[in-house]
């Protein structure tokens, strides 16, 4: 192995420098030379016959040299931080020193070191209390009101008919603030159902009693808490204009209702919807714990500097999950931006803090498993990567799920679970 000289700088960083004598790299030099041989056709040689010193007089050492050097840069690095046991994050930054015939090689690479948890907080001595999640009549209620309306028929009404709280109503909407139009406030068939709360309070109220065809115009102020920073708390004016209406025909809280569901009876559609509800309430409860848990052992904790770089990645994989997120709800992101008020600069300053408790806890969870000697067995392992597997059917899919990289990802995976179980054992009051 090439001689390395470790240093350790500022902000986690840690320097190599690299020295390669020339009995080291000619193993390198001359596996260049054939490579060279095969692209640089040489007269009176078959492509990669030709011997080192052939090739040195037909492209010139420093041509091989050139050639070597990236085998031999990433072949000492992975070397260097394997033997140094060094856990980096990111790619290095490599600088080449010394690069000449008949002289040693030299280079410097400088990568960010992986932080670690300086100090873990004594979690036997941290409690989390469990809080009552048991269903609801109320929340029951609210289930039935959800499926009634999406089996809700709807009737068109007739020209005489006026708009109830049994209709919904399909509008043409134009919204002005001061006279100048809002931007994204104008829709030309806007759906209002009168049988339940809108999000501007007052509209509902205004627009009962209309026909189809009929036109108002009115004032309302928009909740002070509006995502749109802008008119939260303004008068704006509403041109609306009826398209259509319709009659809501709900169907009965019955066993027909029931049925039409697939299931026998009534009592049964309410125990179904409970059981449903109360798994929710446990999993969120569960992930409430969680978060109290492993922010309260980072809080307590001491870490070494965490570098930029890692912050940044965290916060650019939380922007990812962000914007997911809103797509899957069938908002374009930049409008989620637009309504926010921000840009995505500024959105990223606000993951900041966030990003950097999802960094703490990761490493509290990777030091607190090499504590306790958590792992994840090999039979975990294959059982939660044919499960993953079950979900794919195209061949190049299922080859990268069983990679030794993805094997590894999801050892690191069932690690932290394992480690999260541990701690709430101990944290969580039973």
């Amino acid at each position: 192995m090439p001689d390395v000289k470790i240093e350790n700088l500022e902000k986690n960083v840690v320097k190599m420098t690299f020295v390669v004598t020339q009995a080291e790299a000619k193993p390198y030099l001359e596996e260049a030379a054939i490579h060279l041989s095969e692209h640089n056709p040489i007269p009176g040689f078959r492509p990669g016959k030709a011997g080192y010193e052939i090739v040195k007089q037909r492209v010139g050492e420093m041509k091989i040299m050139e050639e070597a050097l990236e085998t031999i840069v990433r072949k000492s690095y992975v070397q260097a931080i394997l033997e140094h046991n060094i856990e980096t994050v990111g790619s290095p930054h490599i600088d080449v020193e010394k690069l000449a015939p008949d002289n040693d090689i030299v280079f410097t690479a400088e990568v960010t070191r992986m932080p670690k948890a300086t100090v873990v907080a004594d979690y036997k001595k941290i409690s989390v209390e469990p809080k009552n999640v048991k269903v609801q009549e109320k929340d029951i209620d609210l289930a039935l009101k959800d499926l009634r309306r999406m089996q809700t028929k709807e009737v068109r009404a007739t020209s005489e008919d006026t708009a109830t709280e049994n209709h919904k109503i399909v509008v043409s909407m134009n919204m002005k603030k001061e006279g100048v139009a809002i931007e994204g406030g104008q829709s030309p068939n806007h759906s209002i159902y009168l049988n339940e709360d809108y999000y501007i309070p007052g509209l509902k109220e205004k627009v009962l009693g209309m026909k189809e065809g009929e036109q108002r115009i009115f004032t309302l102020a928009f909740p002070d808490n509006h995502v749109q920073k802008m008119i939260a708390g303004k008068e704006i004016e509403f041109e609306i204009t009826v398209n259509e209406l319709y009659h809501l025909e709900l169907p009965g809280l019955d066993d027909e209702f029931a049925k039409s569901l697939g299931l026998p009876d009534f009592a049964m559609l309410k125990k179904t919807l409970e059981d449903n509800l109360q798994g929710e309430k446990d999993m969120e409860e569960s992930q409430r714990q969680e978060k109290e848990m492993l922010e309260q052992i980072a809080e307590k904790s001491r870490f070494e500097e965490i570098p930029d770089l890692l912050v940044n990645e965290e916060i650019n994989k939380m922007l990812s999950e962000l914007q997911r997120s809103v797509e899957n709800q069938g908002v374009a992101f930049e409008q989620y931006l637009k309504n926010l008020g921000k840009t995505i600069g500024q959105l990223k300053i606000d993951l900041t803090s966030q990003a950097l408790i999802r960094i703490k806890v990761a490493l509290l969870l990777r030091s607190i498993a090499e504590t306790e000697k958590i792992e994840a067995k090999t039979e975990e392992i294959d059982t939660e990567i044919d499960k993953i597997a079950e979900q794919y059917k195209d061949e190049d899919t299922r080859k990268q799920i069983y990679s030794p990289q993805y094997r590894e990802y999801t050892e690191q995976i069932l690690k932290n679970r394992n480690t999260i179980k541990f701690l709430k054992e101990i944290i969580v009051k039973h």
